[in-house]
Protein backbone atom coordinates (compact mmCIF):
# COMPACT_ATOMS: atom_id res chain seq x y z
CA UNK A 1 0.00 0.00 0.00
CA UNK A 2 1.38 2.86 -1.37
CA UNK A 3 1.82 6.46 1.37
CA UNK A 4 -0.71 8.23 -0.78
CA UNK A 5 -3.69 5.00 -0.30
CA UNK A 6 -2.68 5.26 3.82
CA UNK A 7 -3.24 9.04 3.89
CA UNK A 8 -6.24 9.17 2.01
CA UNK A 9 -7.08 6.62 4.73
CA UNK A 10 -6.67 8.29 7.36
CA UNK A 11 -8.36 10.94 6.53
CA UNK A 12 -11.25 9.61 5.54
CA UNK A 13 -11.29 7.92 8.75
CA UNK A 14 -10.59 11.40 10.55
CA UNK A 15 -13.28 12.67 8.39
CA UNK A 16 -15.88 9.70 9.37
CA UNK A 17 -15.05 10.65 13.05
CA UNK A 18 -15.52 14.10 12.69
CA UNK A 19 -18.98 13.89 10.93
CA UNK A 20 -20.13 11.54 13.69
CA UNK A 21 -19.08 13.81 16.29
CA UNK A 22 -20.68 16.68 14.63
CA UNK A 23 -23.76 14.61 14.42
CA UNK A 24 -24.06 13.57 18.15
CA UNK A 25 -23.10 17.59 18.96
CA UNK A 26 -26.14 18.45 16.85
CA UNK A 27 -28.69 16.08 18.33
CA UNK A 28 -27.35 17.23 22.48
CA UNK A 29 -27.29 20.51 21.28
CA UNK A 30 -31.09 20.23 19.79
CA UNK A 31 -32.43 18.54 22.99
CA UNK A 32 -30.73 21.40 25.13
CA UNK A 33 -32.30 23.96 23.02
CA UNK A 34 -35.50 21.92 23.77
CA UNK A 35 -35.03 22.76 27.95
CA UNK A 36 -34.28 25.99 27.05
CA UNK A 37 -37.43 26.98 25.43
CA UNK A 38 -39.18 25.28 28.27
CA UNK A 39 -37.15 27.54 30.77
CA UNK A 40 -38.76 30.80 28.67
CA UNK A 41 -41.83 29.20 28.56
CA UNK A 42 -41.99 28.84 32.43
CA UNK A 43 -40.26 32.65 32.45
CA UNK A 44 -42.85 34.01 30.34
CA UNK A 45 -45.76 32.37 32.49
CA UNK A 46 -44.26 33.73 36.07
CA UNK A 47 -43.58 37.44 34.11
CA UNK A 48 -47.42 38.32 32.88
CA UNK A 49 -48.30 36.61 36.18
CA UNK A 50 -46.30 39.55 38.19
CA UNK A 51 -47.40 41.78 35.65
CA UNK A 52 -50.96 40.92 36.08
CA UNK A 53 -50.67 41.69 40.10
CA UNK A 54 -49.03 44.79 39.71
CA UNK A 55 -51.64 46.25 37.79
CA UNK A 56 -54.86 44.21 39.66
CA UNK A 57 -53.52 44.90 43.18
CA UNK A 58 -52.58 48.50 42.34
CA UNK A 59 -56.27 49.07 40.76
CA UNK A 60 -58.23 47.53 44.28
CA UNK A 61 -55.39 49.67 46.70
CA UNK A 62 -56.77 52.88 44.63
CA UNK A 63 -60.13 51.63 45.22
CA UNK A 64 -59.72 50.86 48.55
CA UNK A 65 -58.51 53.70 50.15
CA UNK A 66 -61.21 55.91 48.01
CA UNK A 67 -63.67 53.90 49.93
CA UNK A 68 -61.23 54.62 52.86
CA UNK A 69 -61.98 58.53 52.26
CA UNK A 70 -65.12 58.01 51.74
CA UNK A 71 -65.75 56.67 55.12
CA UNK A 72 -63.98 59.41 56.72
CA UNK A 73 -66.10 61.82 54.88
CA UNK A 74 -69.02 60.12 56.77
CA UNK A 75 -67.10 59.73 60.27
CA UNK A 76 -66.75 63.41 59.94
CA UNK A 77 -69.99 64.18 59.33
CA UNK A 78 -71.48 62.22 62.01
CA UNK A 79 -68.47 63.74 64.28
CA UNK A 80 -69.75 67.09 63.98
CA UNK A 81 -73.54 66.33 64.12
CA UNK A 82 -72.62 65.04 67.33
CA UNK A 83 -70.76 67.85 68.81
CA UNK A 84 -73.52 70.03 67.67
CA UNK A 85 -76.50 68.17 69.50
CA UNK A 86 -73.91 68.47 72.75
CA UNK A 87 -73.19 72.18 72.25
CA UNK A 88 -77.21 72.67 71.72
CA UNK A 89 -77.64 70.79 75.08
CA UNK A 90 -75.28 72.62 76.81
CA UNK A 91 -76.80 75.77 76.02
CA UNK A 92 -80.08 75.05 77.14
CA UNK A 93 -79.97 73.70 80.01
CA UNK A 94 -83.99 74.31 80.77
CA UNK A 95 -85.09 72.04 77.67
CA UNK A 96 -87.54 69.75 78.21
CA UNK A 97 -86.89 66.48 79.43
CA UNK A 98 -88.76 64.47 75.92
CA UNK A 99 -86.40 66.89 73.88
CA UNK A 100 -83.19 66.38 76.13
CA UNK A 101 -83.91 62.64 75.86
CA UNK A 102 -84.37 62.57 71.99
CA UNK A 103 -81.42 64.81 71.78
CA UNK A 104 -79.34 62.26 73.53
CA UNK A 105 -80.56 59.34 71.54
CA UNK A 106 -79.16 61.52 68.51
CA UNK A 107 -75.90 61.98 70.25
CA UNK A 108 -75.52 58.54 71.08
CA UNK A 109 -76.47 57.01 67.77
CA UNK A 110 -74.25 59.43 65.81
CA UNK A 111 -71.20 58.06 68.38
CA UNK A 112 -71.89 55.08 67.51
CA UNK A 113 -71.95 55.73 63.94
CA UNK A 114 -68.71 57.52 64.43
CA UNK A 115 -66.91 54.09 66.07
CA UNK A 116 -68.75 51.94 63.54
CA UNK A 117 -66.74 54.07 60.88
CA UNK A 118 -63.83 53.73 62.81
CA UNK A 119 -63.55 49.91 63.37
CA UNK A 120 -66.10 47.40 61.93
CA UNK A 121 -64.27 43.74 62.34
CA UNK A 122 -68.01 42.38 61.24
CA UNK A 123 -67.99 44.14 57.24
CA UNK A 124 -64.08 44.90 56.99
CA UNK A 125 -65.68 48.14 56.11
CA UNK A 126 -63.80 50.24 58.99
CA UNK A 127 -60.94 52.75 58.22
CA UNK A 128 -58.84 50.73 60.52
CA UNK A 129 -59.75 47.35 58.00
CA UNK A 130 -59.70 49.48 54.96
CA UNK A 131 -56.40 50.77 55.67
CA UNK A 132 -54.92 47.41 56.74
CA UNK A 133 -56.19 45.95 53.66
CA UNK A 134 -54.94 48.73 51.27
CA UNK A 135 -51.40 48.48 52.68
CA UNK A 136 -51.72 44.95 52.26
CA UNK A 137 -52.43 45.13 48.47
CA UNK A 138 -49.37 47.50 48.46
CA UNK A 139 -47.52 45.20 49.58
CA UNK A 140 -48.26 42.60 47.19
CA UNK A 141 -47.83 44.96 44.20
CA UNK A 142 -44.36 46.13 45.66
CA UNK A 143 -43.07 42.29 45.75
CA UNK A 144 -44.69 41.65 41.90
CA UNK A 145 -42.89 45.02 41.14
CA UNK A 146 -39.77 43.00 42.68
CA UNK A 147 -40.36 39.89 40.68
CA UNK A 148 -41.37 41.65 37.61
CA UNK A 149 -37.37 42.43 36.11
CA UNK A 150 -36.26 39.31 37.08
CA UNK A 151 -38.49 37.71 34.67
CA UNK A 152 -37.80 40.49 31.94
CA UNK A 153 -33.75 39.80 32.00
CA UNK A 154 -34.51 35.86 32.43
CA UNK A 155 -36.41 35.99 29.11
CA UNK A 156 -33.98 38.26 27.49
CA UNK A 157 -31.23 35.58 28.13
CA UNK A 158 -32.65 32.88 27.16
CA UNK A 159 -33.94 34.40 23.70
CA UNK A 160 -30.35 35.26 23.11
CA UNK A 161 -28.92 31.55 24.39
CA UNK A 162 -31.36 29.79 22.06
CA UNK A 163 -29.83 32.26 19.01
CA UNK A 164 -26.71 30.83 19.88
CA UNK A 165 -27.64 27.51 19.92
CA UNK A 166 -29.10 27.74 17.13
CA UNK A 167 -26.09 29.33 15.50
CA UNK A 168 -23.99 26.55 17.11
CA UNK A 169 -25.85 23.57 15.28
CA UNK A 170 -25.53 25.26 11.93
CA UNK A 171 -21.75 26.01 12.35
CA UNK A 172 -20.89 22.69 14.88
CA UNK A 173 -19.58 25.44 17.20
CA UNK A 174 -18.83 24.43 20.92
CA UNK A 175 -17.78 27.77 21.89
CA UNK A 176 -21.05 29.33 20.84
CA UNK A 177 -22.72 26.66 22.62
CA UNK A 178 -20.58 26.79 25.60
CA UNK A 179 -21.59 30.92 25.77
CA UNK A 180 -25.09 30.10 25.06
CA UNK A 181 -24.80 27.63 28.08
CA UNK A 182 -23.83 30.61 29.93
CA UNK A 183 -26.51 32.99 29.44
CA UNK A 184 -28.81 30.03 29.61
CA UNK A 185 -26.99 29.30 33.67
CA UNK A 186 -27.56 33.11 34.39
CA UNK A 187 -31.77 33.19 32.91
CA UNK A 188 -32.65 30.07 35.14
CA UNK A 189 -30.86 31.95 37.96
CA UNK A 190 -32.93 35.16 37.68
CA UNK A 191 -36.09 32.81 36.72
CA UNK A 192 -35.78 31.20 39.95
CA UNK A 193 -35.12 34.56 42.01
CA UNK A 194 -38.35 35.72 40.38
CA UNK A 195 -40.36 33.45 41.21
CA UNK A 196 -38.89 33.11 44.77
CA UNK A 197 -37.30 36.78 45.29
CA UNK A 198 -34.26 35.32 47.24
CA UNK A 199 -31.55 38.66 46.15
CA UNK A 200 -33.28 42.11 45.71
CA UNK A 201 -31.65 42.89 42.86
CA UNK A 202 -30.53 47.03 41.95
CA UNK A 203 -32.49 46.95 39.00
CA UNK A 204 -36.00 46.55 40.41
Amino acid sequence: MEATEIAEKIRGEHEAHSAEADATFRKYTGIYLGIIAMLLAITALGGAHATKTIVNSNIQASDTYGFYQARNIRQTAYQIAAEQLEAELLAQPAMPEAAKAKLEQMVKRDRERVDRYESDPSTGEGKKELLAKAKGLEATRDHAAAQDPNFDYAEALFQIAIVLGSVSIVAASRPLVNLSGVLAIAGTLLMINGYFLLVHLPFE
